[in-house]
């Protein structure tokens, strides 16, 4: 019986390329557990509470909007600046600074069962927001997709600001970045020219996965690349392969088969990238520190 050579040069490939990830995740923890904390554990301060529901089981689900002078203030954004940003064709442009927090179980006034989470914004912004209801308004919306982009989530727009209550529940400590950190921006993949490489197309059953590349700081010299890739159905890291070079990032995913292959204008550091996979979102991030020219 004659072996097929093409096959075992691709089983090797992939091992390679897995051993590869491997090492790489590993280099990811050890520099995340030698690495000082730049953060403080703070105890967030009452705000407003918001109900709304979970669209998948029309569950009740609460946030906490608390506020802290830990977290950092968004830029200055007056009401008819706010009002056009709303009406322009990018509204996310504009990102809000907040800590959001773990789910947490809870039971309402009627003593029934009920998911709780936690955001966190600017003390001297939420006092604007509750003076002004269109920021309010604002800032109910970005903390729902916040929530949604974090967890996975669908929650219903169909909202009510509880009057009577600044919070459900317990509020929970949460640990704030202390250390300055600009605030992430979505890249226009058209100015910033990006550009997928046309062999991931080669692969007749793989699918491109959803995925978007994102630049901090937003403006002056670059400092990191972030890649959020969605990988749905993908259930373990194991069923991930992925490569960083200097300057270009392939990833191959499994059951699925999906086949991303990207390059980059600006060359990143390997070895101090961190990869984390959440089986929860089913979201691979990839930070990459970029290397100063």
């Amino acid at each position: 019986m004659e072996t097929d050579t093409s096959l075992l040069s691709v089983e090797i490939e992939e091992k390679k390329q897995e051993e590869l990830y491997q090492q790489l995740l590993l280099q990811t923890v050890r520099k995340v557990q030698g690495d000082t904390p730049s953060g403080k554990v703070i105890r967030p301060q009452p705000g407003m509470c918001v109900k709304t529901l979970s669209m998948s089981d029309q569950k009740k689900v609460f946030l906490n909007i608390c506020q802290s002078e830990t977290v950092p203030p968004p830029p200055h954004l007056s009401q008819e600046a706010l009002v056009t940003l709303l009406e322009s064709e990018d509204p996310t442009s504009y990102r809000v600074p907040m800590s959001l927090g773990e789910p947490h179980a809870e039971a309402d006034n009627s003593s029934q069962g009920c998911t709780v989470y936690d955001v966190v914004i600017n003390n001297e912004f939420f006092q604007k927001c509750q003076k002004d209801t269109l920021f309010q308004q604002f800032l109910i919306a970005v903390s729902l997709e916040g929530l949604e982009n974090k967890y996975g989530l669908e929650l219903s727009r169909d909202i009510k600001i509880l009057k009577n209550r600044k919070f459900m529940g317990s509020l929970a400590e949460q640990n704030i970045r202390t250390k300055n950190k600009p605030v992430i921006q979505e890249i226009d993949s058209k100015s910033f020219l990006l550009y997928l490489n046309r062999e991931s197309r080669s692969l007749n059953s793989a699918k491109l996965p959803e995925f978007c590349l994102l630049i901090e700081p937003p403006t002056g010299n670059a400092e990191y690349l972030i890649a959020e890739i969605q990988l749905p159905g993908v259930m373990s890291v194991r069923s991930i392969v992925l490569d960083l070079g200097e300057d270009r990032l392939l990833l191959i995913a499994r059951p699925s088969l999906f086949h991303l292959d990207i390059f980059f204008p600006l060359l990143i550091d390997q070895e101090n990238s961190v990869a984390e996979y959440n089986t929860n979102t089913q979201m691979l991030t990839v930070t990459m520190p970029v290397v100063s020219s």
